[in-house]
């Protein structure tokens, strides 16, 4: 295609013009306008840039390379001329080379070696609305040093989805939009059938869109292992479902084309882990009478380009980076792709002719606007160790679209320091630096940095592995030991060089094994080494190493459970039933699923444990602790060796005066108050000054409620506490002390008064006042209370006692409230009913002149 012919080319002379006034764009360009591949050329010859070079980044490898490929094409040049491409282990560019496409990690080790970005004029950020962390952070970077180092800088952020006013305002910078060029794309979301799996809906969609449409069919999966699946089913099922006798896999079938003769199908996979010729074959054009079905992640929403799709087949997943707790590392997950994505993918079956894209989701599912930024939700250990190697203690200092969280940035640092790569002030260390310089992920640096030269080829495969996927399949994949993996990456590895031919053994992936040995080869060249492992390792080779990457998770084997261990961050993980690994009485976990109690261990290798005093004696502690005896009711002292939470040594030590306070109080908290010694009168008491409390407010007196006395122990309970190992050395009298003495002098002649322990009934006795709930209850004889015509009340008359009149017996004959209506309405029932039976007590007609008594009549009277 020449240039006349992109959608972006009659924005280009505004663009350049824009960049000449100032150092900063955001271009808004949709999929197919030619931004990727049109506007670095474009710029070359611009007077800012002055023979400088120019560096794009791409979010992905496979898009780099294309980009790079393309416009050196269009130059009619060699990849590395004028244009080249760098990104993970694999460069191609030379002296002269003036574009330079990378992926977006790359940007930043450019910065952090050359803060000036000598020989650099602009850098451009393709594809920004993906808001993968190492861009924002590039971004950032860049940033700051146009602000300080460079003003000449051009920084150029171009997307076809993204908030362009958002970041124009951010960025303080101009925005120009390119309409792009696109045709209709009708929408259809066809529904599965009953007892239909995704795969086998997907494949019928697939028919459906050679059937009903006429080019290639572009189809959308999450990732390689379910583009594997797709393949071997649609091998199988298009021949049959279209109507042609099967010819075999090789042969494809030759449906019938809408408004054509006959045609070959192609079917082939698009993803980031194929060979470089395998992604160039998937990005060619078709050959003439064929018609292909590309199956491919998300790499083909946008930078490279699919020649004859007029049809797109979405299933709405992607793969994107969350942070995985279980494994310290950010992993891809499947997950639901936002309305931007499947917009975009949409656009797809749009940009040579009127298209198709079929959505196998409901059309009632309401997607997400945009993608949540990577640095939202990813764990930033390598986020951190940049910052610090920039030189600031926190995010301060830089400009970001969305900052990282503080919470998971204050984590990752904390790791960062147990790893040895920064120092107890947050400052980079010299590991830490060499850390950046390898450029895994902080964790698996450590470890491989620290191993021997002897074990750097082993070091290489486990940075490969534990990065990549497991490449066990069938019933080894759930196998829980990590050195099997190795084992079948050198089994595999061996057997290709005895006989390049030959496959590895089953139960394993080869293509994964492929991509593991493609990275390893990187690993092995940052390593300085040459020759690759081989065989089976040593039994401890593997966790020996990798315990440097994870010093939190050495485990250790209890005693009484030979499938539980105690991991060092204190948490406890156990082995499934079919675990390889029981017996082992130290591992290094690399991988587990969190439970609410123990955590199940998916993946670990055994260690030789004194490797652990002489690489990581730093970690190891010896310390006095105080433990609760629950069976005692008492504290004890123990003198701990410990590595982390683990606990290796333990001894009883006595306890020290003082030092048991702080246990009693805790014991107090997890038991609640019942565990101390309450007596009948402390419970009044406490009753007392809680029902006041709410009566009068205006008495200023403490909350005694359970959540309020636990809360405060130390102000109130230590004291009486103090000196003693046990709590039933504390004495019931002790306990309504501490009570009492949260009250001043007013307070407690108030509470005296307001609400009296118990109160003189006309009988002249004295009677207990219960105030366990609600107001105050007199439990009385009846004849007590001859003569009273009111209810006694209390807080000063706001609240009325409850009577629970009693029969001579001290039975319950009426509760109330109210006195006077009792004698007036209820006594003559009461006393007709009562007298026959109490015939020795008074039951006189008139009680208000009766005379009160808590005695029966004489005998005889």
């Amino acid at each position: 295609m020449k240039q006349a012919d992109f959608p972006i080319t009659p924005l280009l002379a505004e663009l350049r013009a824009s960049l000449d006034a100032h150092p900063r764009l955001v271009l808004e360009a949709p999929p197919g306008a030619g931004k990727t591949t049109q506007v670095p050329p474009a710029l070359l010859d611009a007077p800012w840039l002055a023979g400088r070079r120019i560096v794009m980044l791409e979010p992905r490898r496979i898009a780099a390379r294309a980009a790079a490929q393309f416009m050196a094409a269009q130059r009619g040049e060699e990849i590395g001329q004028t244009v080249g491409y760098r990104i993970r282990f694999e460069s191609k560019v030379s002296a002269a080379t003036r574009i330079e496409v990378v992926t977006e990690g790359i940007l930043t080790r450019l910065i952090q070696d050359d803060p000036e970005l000598e020989g650099i004029g602009a850098i451009l950020f393709d594809e920004f609305h993906e808001r993968h962390l190492a861009g924002d952070l590039g971004l950032a970077l860049a940033l700051e040093v146009q602000a300080g180092l460079r003003p000449d800088l051009r920084l150029l952020v171009m997307s076809a989805t993204l908030d362009g006013e958002r970041i124009a305002r951010w960025l303080d910078a101009p925005r120009l939009s390119s309409p792009g060029r696109s045709f209709p794309v009708r929408i259809e979301h066809p529904p599965s059938r009953a007892q239909e799996t995704p795969e086998h809906q997907l494949a019928r969609v697939v028919r459906l869109a050679l059937e009903e449409n006429e080019g290639d069919v572009l189809v959308f999966l999450p990732g390689r292992r379910e583009i594997g699946r797709a393949q071997a089913l649609l091998d199988k099922a298009l021949p049959a479902s279209i109507g042609k006798d099967a010819v075999g896999a090789a042969d494809r079938a030759s449906p019938p084309a809408p408004g054509s003769g006959g045609f070959e199908l192609e079917i082939v996979a698009l993803h980031g882990e194929l060979s470089l010729a395998e992604q160039q074959a998937a990005l060619a054009s078709a050959e003439p009478g064929t018609r292909r079905v590309v199956l491919a992640t998300n790499v083909a929403e946008s930078s490279v380009t699919l020649p004859g799709i007029r049809a797109v087949v979405d299933s709405g997943l992607a793969r994107e980076p969350r942070f995985d707790p279980n494994s310290g590392f950010s992993r891809l997950e499947t997950v639901a792709i936002s309305q931007a994505s499947a917009d975009q993918r949409a656009g797809r079956a749009g940009r040579v002719a009127e298209g198709t894209a079929y959505r196998l989701w409901p059309q009632s599912r309401r997607l997400e606007a945009a993608r949540t930024p990577e640095i939202a939700q990813a764990e930033l250990s390598g986020l951190a160790l940049e910052l610090a190697a920039w030189g600031v203690a926190g995010d301060e200092g830089l400009r970001w679209l969305d900052p990282p969280p503080p919470g998971a940035l204050a984590q990752a640092r904390e790791l960062l320091a147990s790893l040895g790569a920064l120092d107890a002030s947050g400052r980079i260390t010299p590991l830490g630096r060499r850390m950046l310089e390898l450029g895994a992920a902080p964790r698996l640096a450590a470890a491989a940095l620290r191993a021997p030269a002897e074990l750097h080829p082993l070091a290489a495969d486990l940075l490969a592995l534990v990065e990549a996927r497991t490449p066990l399949r069938g019933e080894q994949a759930r196998s829980d030991d990590f050195r099997a993996r190795v084992v079948a990456l050198h089994a595999w590895r061996d057997r290709r060089a005895a006989a390049p031919s030959s496959s590895a053994r089953a139960g394993v992936d080869h293509g994964a094994l492929a991509a593991i040995e493609q990275a390893a080869k990187g690993w092995r060249r940052r390593l300085d080494t040459r020759t690759p492992a081989s065989g089976v390792p040593d039994s401890h080779a593997v966790g020996d190493l990798l315990l440097h990457a994870w010093p939190d998770r050495i485990a250790r084997q209890d005693a009484a459970n030979p499938r539980r261990y105690t991991l060092a961050n204190g948490r406890g993980a156990v082995l499934h039933e079919a675990t390889a690994l029981l017996g082992e009485p130290w591992l290094v976990v690399l991988d587990l699923k969190r439970e609410a109690r123990d955590s199940l261990i998916l993946a670990a290798a055994p260690f030789d444990p004194r490797r652990l005093e002489q690489e990581l004696p730093q970690r190891f502690q010896r310390e006095r602790t105080l433990g609760w005896n629950e069976a005692r009711g008492a504290v004890e002292a123990f003198e701990e060796r410990r590595f982390g939470a683990i606990v290796l040594e333990r001894r009883s030590v006595p306890v020290q005066p003082g030092d048991a306070l702080p246990a009693l109080l805790a014991a107090v908290r997890s038991r609640g108050l019942d565990a101390l010694p309450w007596s009948e009168a402390a419970r009044r008491l406490r009753a007392r000054m809680q029902a006041l409390a709410g009566w009068m407010p205006e008495l200023g007196l403490p909350d005694v409620s359970e959540p309020a006395l636990l809360a405060t122990l130390e102000d109130w309970l230590a004291p009486y506490l103090a000196g003693k190992r046990k709590l039933d050395a504390l004495g019931s009298d002790e306990l309504s002390q501490a009570l009492a003495a949260q009250l001043d002098y007013e307070q407690r002649r108030q509470l005296d008064a307001q609400a009296p322990e118990s109160l003189t009934v006309p009988s002249g006795q004295t009677r207990k006042l219960d105030y366990a709930d609600g107001p105050p209850v007199l439990a009385v004889k009846l004849q007590e209370l001859f003569g009273l015509a009111d209810t006694p009340r209390v807080a000063g008359g706001r609240v009325p006692v409850t009577l629970h009149l009693l029969s001579p017996a001290g039975r319950p004959i009426q509760v109330t409230q109210d006195l006077k209506g009792f004698w007036e309405r209820t006594y003559p029932e009461v006393k007709k009913e009562l007298k026959g039976r109490y015939p020795r007590h008074p039951w006189p007609d008139d009680p208000w002149s009766a005379t009160p008594t808590h005695r029966a009549k004489p005998r005889g009277t």
